[in-house]
């Protein structure tokens, strides 16, 4: 029997397409409920052979839903320098997903045809999964898809999503990034931090202690992995740690940085430095009380401005000239893109809205920093970059004060996880910074104010009538609501608003900032009934704030 026959027959016993419900592979892979997932994550694996003989490299699947409720499930492939696929891939994975199991075999043939894909190549994949309790299930239906074309699959079991990319890497660049291993993993970022720490830290307002919420996912057993490595510097809290509650519920980044509030499970009092993951440990965010008790979030715009200036000073003080900017989405804060560009004098480019729009972008720069402003975010930096900063620290004709920084970006960079946004890793950088100032997370907080903001989300039968431009900033259709949108905006003070439709759902998300969260919280209800009067909306009108 030939390989594509294989497929089919094992598709038919194993893992049959049992209904027509449509799946589309976007910027986080499939997501959806577990119970609907099996034949898709088997179809998944037949296509990461198709890649990695594409490539004639090891290729990535990682199964995880990421912030989404626990009865869901998701998975994604992860390319041979541990970034996300190619667009076209995206449109392989959907059509692989939905096709009929006797039609399995045309798709693949044509995606062989297309791509010029030699069979007889040697096929890895590498896979991962979270701790869901169908992840189990769902990662065997891959390695029966890898299995049936022929490949070799490598099992690593609990992984977070940054720790499968940062190995797929390692693999492909023999070992130039790191040891393609989760202890290599560990051993890479601590030793960096711990140096950093030894030669840089001042004291002054820091406390080295974090109270972290690891939103009951698989973050939790790998983070108290790390903080045994680096206790020498930092002491980490962990609550919601999975020995009790529900994966993200009431818990983690999204919950925090969406209900703008402590998570569930983790008692804040005045001045603690606290942080959340999210599920699979790619999202970060922090959040203190103040002494009023007043809650303040450091998102992923407080994130990208403390990282960008730390960098700008090291590059300026280590005499390098290199190009460095800052990707942000329309989500980021109006007072974060101010500062960055008004004080900070850093380029900042805008993308819609997709880790791989703002990965792609900063790429663009020699040292591209980019943070969504749900907390997922990296620094890239180019290769000559690297090679420039490596030789730096090297150079003994350098000043003292020129040779300390040059030192310290070489180690920085070792710090950053470069594949893709780490909770682990950006929490470790932000814990550099803040040491190597002194600061407590409260003069963190004191280098702008952001605008207070709200965020909602307005159900309609049909998402895709919603058409956006200028990196989602702008609607084109349906006719006459961005006029509506401009007309509300206009009057409140310092508003903006945007509206774009989801990824994965018939929803329509808004955004609204203005001068007070009263007026953020009203702008952004009669922003969410125009979009439910002209977009189509569904069930109970927006409640009013």
């Amino acid at each position: 029997m030939d390989l594509l026959s294989r497929a089919v027959a094992v598709a038919v016993e194993k893992h049959p397409r049992l209904q027509d419900k449509i799946c589309t592979y976007g910027t986080a892979g499939f997501r959806t409920k577990a119970e609907d997932l099996d034949h898709v994550m088997y179809r998944v694996g037949l296509l990461a052979v198709l890649a990695a003989r594409s490539r004639q490299a090891t290729i990535g699947v990682m199964i995880t839903a990421s912030h989404n409720p626990e009865e869901d499930n998701g998975v994604k492939l992860i390319d041979q320098f541990g970034d996300m696929m190619p667009q076209a891939w995206e449109v392989y994975a959907t059509q692989l997903a939905n096709t009929t199991d006797k039609g399995i075999p045309a798709v693949l043939q044509s995606i062989v045809d297309v791509e010029k894909i030699d069979m007889s190549v040697k096929a890895v994949v590498f896979i991962a999964r979270d701790t869901r309790p169908s992840s189990v299930s769902l990662s065997q239906a891959v390695q029966d898809g890898i299995q049936a074309l022929g490949g070799d699959s490598k099992d690593f079991g609990l992984l977070t999503t940054p720790q499968l990319h940062y190995i797929v890497c390692c693999e492909n660049t023999k070992g130039d990034y790191g040891v393609p291993s989760e202890e290599g993993y560990y051993d890479k970022m601590s030793k960096a931090f711990l140096s950093l720490q030894n030669e840089g830290a001042n004291q002054g307002n820091y406390t080295p202690q974090v109270y972290l919420d690891a939103a009951n996912g698989v973050g939790a057993p790998k983070v108290t992995e790390l903080a045994g490595r680096i206790s020498k510097h930092l002491q980490l809290q962990i609550v919601n740690d999975g020995s009790q509650g529900k994966l993200n519920y009431r818990c983690g980044a999204d919950y925090v940085k969406i209900q703008q509030c402590a998570p569930e499970g983790l008692k804040v009092e005045p001045g603690m430095r606290c942080a959340s993951f999210d599920g699979d440990a790619d999202r970060i965010v922090y959040f203190f009380l103040d002494d009023q008790r007043r809650f303040h979030l450091m998102d992923g715009d407080k994130i990208a401005t403390l990282v960008a200036g730390y960098l700008q000073e090291l590059v300026r003080g280590s005499g390098l000239s290199l190009n460095l900017g800052l990707v942000q989405t329309a989500y980021a804060n109006g007072s974060s893109t101010k500062f960055i560009t008004q004080t900070m004098k850093v380029p900042v480019a805008c993308v819609p809205t997709g880790v791989k729009h703002l990965h792609h972008k900063a790429q663009d720069f020699e040292v591209g920093v980019y943070f969504e402003a749900n907390g997922h975010g990296t620094v890239i930096f180019s290769k000559g970059a690297q090679d420039k900063i490596r030789q730096q620290s090297k150079d003994q004709s350098l000043s003292p004060e020129q040779k300390k920084c040059a030192v310290r970006l070489a180690s920085v960079m070792d710090v950053i996880n470069q594949t893709v946004g780490d909770a682990m890793s950006d929490m470790l950088l932000v814990e550099v910074i803040l040491s190597h100032r002194g600061w407590s997370v409260a003069d963190w907080d004191a280098m702008y104010t952001d605008l207070p903001n709200r965020q909602i989300k307005i159900k309609v039968q049909d998402r895709t009538v919603v058409q956006t431009t200028d990196a989602e900033r702008k609607v084109t259709s349906p006719a006459g609501l961005q006029e509506e949108i401009d007309r509300l905006v206009s009057g409140f003070t310092n508003g903006r608003s945007f509206v774009r439709p989801s990824g994965t759902e018939d929803v329509v998300r808004v955004y609204a900032e203005a001068d007070t969260q009263g007026n953020a919280d009203q702008l952004a209800h009669r922003v969410g009934l125009a979009v439910y009067e002209k977009a189509g909306g569904v069930g109970d009108k927006p409640a009013a704030p």
